[in-house]
């Protein structure tokens, strides 16, 4: 290759890149946030701000913007709506959104195959718990003794598992909807409006190490595919089932688990600039500066890829119409 058709072709190699750093250059990116301020969710979201803009070319300047709401679905409406879809809006949202479009619906205006997945930060199993003083002592009193859960919305995994295990197994949670955010629920856990609710596990360690330490909630089940290795003895959701039926329904309600901390960019982000921002997200995860933040605020790190996110949604949202039909008949009691 001669000298003039080598810099013709280099020329065309670093346009790209080029462009885009214009493109980014002086911009700022906002992760829309779907559980409100606080907790692990917004944790992870503000170390992002100070690291994934290291990955991208013009170095943006990255901000988040908290929009609870409607159990998660209003932040997911307005990323598939709403949101810019130059490359300067990601969001981070509840891990059971692709699961409430299959199942639930209500309010849903987003296809969850249709946005352009970034990634996860990995998986983590869920916990049903109770407050010291509530009466209940194991999940066994469940099914005999009512309790009051906090809840947001319907779209939430946190009200999906209670609404389930109530229907199909006889648990007797007493579900109350309305709360903005998870921490508004803790807030009122405290102040005994409420006695249980489930959440993640690595979720409650960052946020309430004093509430493990004080021994101030009991754990009744876990929600995943495996048990996590600090929950030992603490029975999974789908080790509550009586027939292999129950026990593929809760297989599918917990598959919200494998989805772990998702995000994700609107749909209609030109290709250049979503290569660039899953790139940017992926070395994120494995910044050490990144690393050493989520290891202070206790939050493991076990990067999902953009393909392997994008393979667990689709299998969600395409689940064979039986097992949704039967789930469904189940889940629509929240009503």
């Amino acid at each position: 290759m001669n000298r003039i058709a080598f810099l013709a072709l280099s020329c065309l190699v670093a346009a790209p890149l080029h462009a885009e750093e214009d493109f980014y250059k002086g911009k700022t990116i906002t992760i829309v946030n779907s559980t409100g301020n606080g907790g692990t969710y917004y944790g992870v979201a503000m170390a992002m701000t100070r690291h994934m803009p290291k990955y991208i070319p013009g170095h943006p300047t990255m901000v988040v913007k908290s929009m609870p709401g409607g159990g998660n679905v209003l932040a997911t409406n307005f990323m598939f709506t709403n949101a810019p879809k130059d490359g300067t809006y990601i969001a981070t949202i509840n891990n059971s959104i692709p699961l409430h479009q299959v199942l639930d619906g209500r309010g849903v205006r987003y296809d969850a195959a249709q946005f352009n997945w970034l990634g996860s930060t990995g998986t983590y199993n869920s916990v049903a718990y109770v407050w010291h003083a509530s009466e209940i002592k194991t999940y066994k009193d469940l099914f005999s003794k009512s309790v009051v859960l906090g809840g947001t919305g319907l779209g939430s995994s946190i009200v999906i598992y209670p609404t389930i295990t109530n229907a199909m197994l006889g648990t007797k949670f007493n579900i109350v909807l309305g709360y903005n955010s998870t921490m508004d629920i803790d807030l009122a856990m405290e102040r005994g409006e409420v006695q249980a609710r489930t959440g993640s596990y690595t979720g409650l360690v960052s946020d309430h190490p004093d509430w493990l330490r004080d021994q101030k909630v009991r754990f009744l089940f876990q929600i995943g595919s495996r048990p996590d290795p600090a929950l030992m003895g603490v029975p999974l959701m789908t080790e509550l089932a009586s027939t292999q039926e129950q026990k593929r329904i809760l297989k599918l309600v917990s598959s919200p688990i494998d989805v772990g901390r998702p995000y994700l960019a609107p749909p209609g982000v030109p290709a250049d600039r979503l290569e660039i921002l899953r790139n940017a997200f992926q070395q994120a995860l494995r910044d050490k500066d990144f690393l050493a933040e989520m290891a202070q605020q206790g939050v493991g790190i076990d990067p999902v890829s953009a393909e392997e996110l994008t393979q667990i949604i689709l299998d969600t949202v395409t689940t064979p119409p039986d097992l949704v039909e039967k789930t469904k008949k189940f889940v629509g009691t929240m009503e």
